[in-house]
């Protein structure tokens, strides 16, 4: 299996945007909504064709994501 077997792209669809099997729900969209519904079932409930292993697909995906780049952040 792989990794993200759920995180699909397409470059016709979202402009190439990493998305949710091919649904048009960008990982950026779902993440996004975490901060709003941290709570998995408010999750799923406002965003009804999430399962729990998209959203820890996305989740796993950005933290990925984050070892490409460096950000440096001023000291506290």
């Amino acid at each position: 299996m792989k990794r993200w077997n759920r995180i699909t792209v397409n470059v016709a669809m979202m402009n190439g945007q990493p998305c949710v099997r091919g649904m048009r729900l960008t990982v950026r969209r779902v993440l996004k909504a975490l901060t709003v519904y941290p709570d998995w079932n408010d999750l799923r409930r406002e965003y009804p064709e999430l399962e729990p292993e998209d959203i820890r697909q996305c989740l796993d995906f950005a933290a990925q994501s984050l070892d490409v780049e460096i950000f440096e952040l001023d000291a506290a």
